[in-house]
């Protein structure tokens, strides 16, 4: 006999924690156990879990800790690419209590899923810290797509032993994804950092997905779990922000393969190794990379004439530098060669980290970005470099040699052979909004007030902290906004650049073409 569904009611969670989720879902299990099949609640909802740290295990690795499947509604879906985004899509999702034999259904048709792929449960524990949390269990669980078809339109549905997604109590909760084509026209993907939960982290959300995006760039500082962000233990911290933000970010994210870094926010101390590991739990990312177990924000993938770059800038900050040099030099040494390999493949060169190579507002520039990665670029001829970390939008001219190489007016194009490459810092994803130096003027489409040069916050020159005076400085828009880039193919290809505000009204857009 199947248990009635006594999942927490949408309404009623969206004000609860986690922790008091989880004690709803235990008085309900009580309450209806004469309901419950002989042996389905073996151990209790709250019961088991592995030690700090995250554990890694197969589709039946919380069976002792299973409680009856029916009473726990799955929540927090997130897609993501694996190396090959034609053929290959990870599915990621979590449940307020462990459960027995997880999987995914899959489809061509949302009525008929009928292929299946056990998942894999990653459980976090959280230790308690006395005198400000108790200890927490959280529960993710993950499932590899392999061989699928390119340009495939796939439906899914996430389910466990007593929740079947297949079932019509449950087909409203049956999402989709389209793999990459062999090679499209055009796409268009979208980018922010600095996001957080609240109402301007939504708006965002929802206003990207009209863009209808074949991916998501998200540039670090996801959460904001760790509000401190030093990376240290001493750091203020709520793991519980996670479930609020896995639940706002599912609308967009369980359509959308959402490729995310590692800000200075998402090093959590307290997940081992180097505060990477709710980062492993919580995500599934192309594990091509130098070290996809020690450092899961740094990997590659090429969507149709576009390379993709994501690094961990945590690595080589001189600004926060509780995981400086936490690679020895492997990342650097892996993004020289990776950068290479695929200038040889696509038209163009895309990357993305969190820590900002040029910024004027309160964190400014990095030094160590600067001297690490930026040569780099340079040799290698990247396209366009995307940052978060300051909470507002701002787009250099062309920056060559460290100068400007050629002024990038709103509207304009530009070739990185010739002029070199446009920095953006799109870090107004919904976190609080930062500013500009005293007197320095936004500067924006609609909205131009051209600066000869303007003054910077101070910022890690080498080590020491250092204001500048700069030219590059071309877009500046204090607001919650994203990024949005159509990438077009065939015989002229191009890279066409639009920021969005959270108004919908379009801040700055310019064009990226090679070698004309």
């Amino acid at each position: 006999m199947e248990t009635p569904d006594v999942g927490v009611p949408p309404r009623l969670a969206d004000r609860m924690s986690m922790a008091e989720q989880y004690d709803y879902l235990r008085t309900k299990v009580v309450r209806r156990r004469t309901l419950v099949t002989a042996g389905a609640v073996a151990g209790g909802l709250l019961t088991g879990c592995s030690g700090p740290g995250t554990g890694s295990a197969g589709p039946a690795a919380a069976t002792s800790a299973a409680g009856p499947g029916s009473a726990v509604v799955p929540f927090g879906r997130h897609l993501a690419f694996g190396a090959d985004p034609r053929t290959q899509m990870r599915i990621s999702w979590q449940v307020p209590a462990a459960v027995r034999r997880p999987y995914v259904r899959v489809g061509v048709r949302p009525d008929d899923l009928g292929h299946r792929t056990d998942a894999e449960t990653r459980d976090l524990h959280t230790p308690e810290l006395p005198g400000v949390r108790a200890a927490v269990e959280q529960y993710y669980l993950h499932a590899a797509l392999d061989g699928l078809l390119p340009g495939t339109t796939y439906y899914y549905g996430v389910g466990h032993e007593g929740f079947d997604p297949a079932s019509p109590r449950h087909r409203s909760a049956i999402g989709s994804f389209r793999t990459a084509p062999a090679s499209p026209d055009s796409f268009v993907f979208t980018a922010f950092g600095d996001q957080g939960v609240g109402e301007a982290a939504a708006l965002n959300d929802k206003l990207l997905l009209r863009r209808k995006p074949a991916f998501h760039l998200h540039a670090g500082d996801i959460c904001y779990a760790n509000p401190t962000g030093r990376g240290k233990d001493s750091d203020s911290y709520d793991p519980t922000h996670w479930d609020l933000f896995m639940r706002q970010s599912e609308p967009v994210a369980g359509s959308v393969p959402w490729m995310v870094t590692t800000g200075n926010h998402d090093m959590e101390a307290w997940y081992s190794p180097d505060g990477y590991g709710g980062q492993l739990a919580r995500f599934s990312l192309p594990d091509n990379g130098f070290d996809p177990r020690r450092t899961p924000g740094a990997y590659s993938f090429v969507y149709g004439n576009v390379g993709v770059v994501a690094l961990d800038a945590n690595d080589v900050s001189y600004e926060i530098p509780a995981n400086l040099g936490h690679t020895d030099g492997r990342q650097t040494r892996w993004l020289d060669r990776t950068l290479a390999r695929l200038r040889e493949e696509v038209d163009f060169v895309v990357v993305f980290f969190h820590h900002c190579a040029y910024s004027t507002s309160s964190h400014a520039s990095d030094g160590g970005v600067r001297a690490a990665w930026v040569p780099l670029f340079a040799r290698h001829e990247v396209d366009l470099v995307i940052n978060g970390h300051n909470h507002v939008y701002e787009r250099t001219d062309a920056i060559k040699d460290g100068r400007v190489g050629r002024r990038v007016p709103v509207g304009a194009s530009t070739d990185p052979t010739r002029d070199g490459i446009v920095y953006v810092t799109a870090g107004g994803g919904g976190k609080d909004l930062y500013g500009f130096p005293a007197g320095v003027r936004e500067s924006y489409e609609g909205h131009v007030a051209d600066e000869e040069s303007v003054d910077t916050f101070r910022w890690t020159r080498s080590r020491l902290a250092k204001a500048e005076t700069v030219e590059w400085s071309r877009v500046r828009y204090r607001g919650f906004s994203f990024l949005s880039v159509e990438a077009v193919a065939g015989t002229a290809p191009r890279l066409e650049v639009s920021a969005v505000a959270s108004s919908g009204e379009r801040i700055d857009h310019f064009e990226v073409r090679r070698g004309r």
